[in-house]
C-alpha cells in the first residue's frame, strides 16, 4: 500500500477552499487510496494556523480521523535533540521543528513521499542518511 507523509500546508489548504493550493491538494488527496502519516508537530502547527476559525481545530481533527491518518510523536528529549540537529543543518532555509519531525518519520517508516507545499525547503532538506524527499505534488 502506498504511503504518503503529510505536511502542514496541504492539511490546511485542503480545509480552506479559499487557499490558492486547495484545488491541487484536494485533487491529489481525494484520489489517493493509500495511507497517510504525519507527526504531532504538524498537527500542532495546523491547529495553530486554523485557530482563527472557531471550527478550524475541529475540522483538522475530523479530517485526520476520517482519513485514518497515523500521527507519530517525537516529543521525547532524545528525539527532540535529533530534530534540532537536523534543524541546525539548514540555518539559511530554515527548517522548523515540524519539518524536522517529518524527516525523522521518513527515516522511521522508510517512506520518502511527502505531500507538502514547501517545495523550496523540502527540495533541499535531507534525512540524516542523506535521502531526499519525493514531493508528491511535483510527481505524476
Amino acid at each position: 500500500m502506498t504511503l504518503w507523509l503529510l505536511d502542514t500546508g496541504p492539511l490546511v489548504a485542503y480545509l480552506d477552499r479559499g487557499d490558492p493550493a486547495h484545488a491541487e491538494v484536494a485533487d491529489r488527496l481525494d484520489g489517493f487510496r493509500g495511507r497517510l502519516a504525519t507527526t504531532s508537530a504538524v498537527v500542532t502547527e495546523a491547529m495553530h494556523l486554523v485557530a482563527a476559525d472557531t471550527r478550524g481545530p475541529r475540522a483538522v481533527a475530523e479530517l485526520l480521523v476520517a482519513a485514518g491518518v497515523d500521527v507519530a510523536d517525537f516529543s521525547r528529549p532524545p528525539e527532540i535533540l535529533l530534530a534540532v540537529e537536523l534543524m541546525e543543518r539548514y540555518p539559511n532555509l530554515p527548517m522548523d521543528f515540524a519539518d524536522a519531525t517529518l524527516l525523522l518519520l521518513a527515516e522511521g517508516l522508510a517512506c520518502h513521499d511527502l505531500l507538502t507545499l514547501d517545495r523550496r525547503g523540502f527540495s533541499a532538506f535531507r534525512t540524516r542518511e542523506g535521502r531526499a524527499m519525493t514531493l508528491v505534488l511535483d510527481s505524476s
